[in-house]
This record gives structure tokens, sequence and C-alpha cells, in this order.
């Protein structure tokens, strides 16, 4: 596919491709307020593009605290604006300086101003948000319009419940954004399984520029790691709750399984996340570690490697991890969040009816999780179908159809 690409861009005509098109800049954002996922979904796709494209320069502004324990390859690289987090109220804090929010969205959007007007573009692709956090990217897209960078917004599969949704981008004025602005939207998922704008009031033509590209297929770095540990239990199944910021419901209740019922031998391996609550998590450690079969670990990086290795998956169900059970073909059984919003519940719902994964029943921050029901659930991974018996076509196509898509968008066809 790759070297498909390659040569169609060098057989295309001088006067139909400009030169610097043949290695485009490609400008990403992603504004992270809270967790991985959107800075997995953006380093996913930049990987994707920069194996397509040699020579192409990939620039990924992000607001992640943790962007820099990842791995990129040679072409990309990232700008680090200051982060913010969302507090269970819904009001955002600067997450480390002491300035006001105001104050943190002005210099965010400064750097976002000065990054791009230097960088100059020929594609951006701007992560879910249509105006970035607080409209923070707004007079970005009308200078990168001005120059004549294509802009596309990219939207995961599920976005939240409809009606939520749509007050939520009346509120920002997304859909004006969309109308102005976007030469394309991408949404990585597939229209049967869930189609994540169904509710908006967006025109006609606004919706002809809706692409669908199937989900994120996801492999294991192809660069060398001497930290791959071999001495890993065979057969363990891996409980990952993401970025973890919101996972200790659902560490606390694979824990409480194995407390209740001694004939659960099963291994896991517990991946915190990063934004583990610090108490939490050593809490976790001293439950787990009464246990021969249990294993835990902070925050990997690479837990690709870790999710090929398992014989099946317990989480939350968050975008990124479910594209890895998809790709790694991994039975899992998924116990979505539904505060603040309804994204992981409505995937796994939609997931579920398609014989892609289990759904347990969601977590609920002020109710009790019955331990029989997650021992039931272990249990039943090791005879579970993979989701590859569903049968979906063009399930996992979404990273080559995003360079077809890039391809057409740079050169102003349609794909």
């Amino acid at each position: 596919m790759e070297k498909a690409h390659q040569t169609m861009l060098k057989t295309v005509p001088a006067a139909n491709i400009p030169l610097e098109n043949a290695a485009p800049r490609i400008l990403f954002y992603s504004h992270d307020t809270f967790g991985l996922g959107h800075i997995r979904r953006t380093r996913a796709i930049a990987i994707a593009l920069a194996k397509a494209y040699p020579g192409a320069s990939i620039l990924i502004i992000t607001g992640s605290p943790i962007v820099g324990r990842f791995d990129f390859p040679d072409g990309i690289d990232f700008v680090r604006i200051p982060g913010v987090v969302k507090l269970p109220s819904g009001d955002y804090v600067t997450h480390n300086m002491n300035l006001e929010i105001a104050q943190t969205v002005k210099l965010r959007r400064a750097i976002i101003r000065q990054t791009a007007r230097v960088f100059d573009p020929d594609l951006v692709i701007v992560d879910k948000e249509p105006t970035g956090f607080r409209g923070e990217m707004l007079h970005t897209l009308k200078k990168m319009r001005e120059r004549g960078a294509k802009i596309v917004l990219g939207i995961r599969d599920v976005l939240d419940d409809p009606h939520a949704l749509a007050k939520e981008w009346k509120r920002k004025k997304a859909i004006e954004a969309v109308e102005t602005y976007y030469d394309a939207i991408w949404v990585y998922g597939l229209k049967k399984i869930y189609d994540p704008l169904q509710g908006l009031a967006l025109s006609e033509t606004a919706r002809s520029r809706i692409k669908y590209t199937g989900y994120l297929r996801r492999q294991p770095a192809d660069w060398p790691d001497p930290t791959i540990p071999n001495d890993r239990p065979e057969g363990y199944i891996l409980v990952t709750p993401g970025g973890g910021g919101d996972g200790d419901k659902l560490v606390d209740w694979v824990l409480s399984a194995y407390e209740a019922d001694p004939d659960l031998s099963i291994p896991a391996l517990i991946v915190f996340g990063p934004f583990m609550n610090p108490e939490s998590r050593r809490e976790f450690e001293r439950r787990a570690h009464r246990f021969r079969t249990l294993e835990t670990l902070s925050f990997d990086s690479r837990i690709e490697r870790l999710m090929i290795g398992a014989k099946g998956v317990i989480a939350m169900g968050g975008y990124n991890t479910f594209c890895e059970i998809l790709s790694f073909d991994k039975p899992a059984a998924l116990a979505p969040r539904i505060t603040p919003r309804l994204e992981q519940y409505i995937r796994a719902g939609a997931a579920e009816k398609f014989g892609l994964i289990r759904m347990l029943p969601p977590i609920d921050s002020n109710g009790e999780q019955d331990p029989a029901v997650m021992c039931d659930a272990i249990r039943t991974l090791t005879t579970q179908p993979p989701p590859s018996k569903a049968d979906i076509p063009g399930l996992l196509d979404g990273l080559d159809r995003v360079v077809d898509l890039t391809e057409g968008t740079l050169i102003g066809q349609a794909v």
C-alpha cells in the first residue's frame, strides 16, 4: 500500500501536484485536556503518513503532559503547549503553571498561531474540536485558509449522546467553524456501526465532505526495544483503564473479583495508566501483590506489545483501546464509564451488537460493582470469540483510508 502511494505521487504530472506536496508539511492539532486518547490517535495517524510520504515534515501541536514519553520516527516532531485539566465540576484549570485559565488559553493560542505561521503547512488535521479548546484554533484556521492550506477535522467513531453533542457544538459554535473552514471531515470508524454526527444541523455541503475511514489499525513499533520483558506468565489477561485518570473503579472491580474467588487463577497484568491517582495506585499495588497471579505496571507507552501477548482484555472502552482490541484480535469485556459523557457506553453497546466485544455493566462512580460479574467475565475471555469472527468489511481500513484521503486532499481530488 505504501509503495503504491509513493509511486502514484511520483507519477502525477507536475501541473497537477505542487512540488512541495511530494513531501508535504502536515500540521496536527491535538488539544489534550485529559487522558491519552487524543495524542495516541494523532500519533498513530502521523506515523502512517510519515511512512506513506518519505521526506514529509509532520508537526503535532499538543497539550499532552506526557507526549515526550512516546516514541516518534523520523519526520515527526511535536510542540507542547501549556496543559489544562478538567475538574469534576466541569471547570478547567492550568495544569502546571500558576496562571489563570484565561491567561493559559491566551498563551496557547499565541503559540499555535506562531507555530502554524512559521511551519506553513500544506495540510492541517484538527482532532475532535472544530474550534480548538475554548476557540483557540479559530484565528489559525482563518489564516491557514487564507494561505491555501487544506483543513480537515478528524473525529473518533463516537463523540457523545446526540442531544448532548448538539448542545455542546451549539455552545462552541462548532457548526459555523465546520461550514466555514473545513475541507473535509474524517470519521475514524464505520457508519454502519455508529454515526457520530447524527442530529447535528450540518448543511448538505458539509455532510458531503464526511468520509468514514474504518478504525485505525494498530501495529507494534517497528524499531528495537531492549526493555521488552520475557518473564510474563503464559495466558495472562490485560487490564487497562487507558490513561487511568478515571480508572479507579475498573481496577478495584478486577481486584475485588480475585479477592472474592480464591479459585480464580487466571494471571492478569494490570496497567494503571499515567494519570491514575498515586494514592489509589499504591493501594491497588498493595492488594495485587497478595496474589502471585497478578502483576502491575504504572504505564507503558508501547502497550501494543502487552496487548499482543494477552489472551484477553478487560477495559473501559476508550477509542484507542478499542482499536487495539480489534487490531490484535483479542476477546474483550468492556465496562464503559457513563460520565462525563456517554461515548464509551455508546461504543461498547454498538460493538456488542455487532459481536465485537462483551459489554459489562457500566461503571457508575456512585455504585458498587458485583465481583461475581467480573469473575465470570475474566473466565469467559478464554472461550469468547475474537472480534474477527464478526467479519465486518473495512473494519480496520482506517490508516490506509486516511493515506488515500490525504493524497486526494493534497492534489485536490475527491477520494
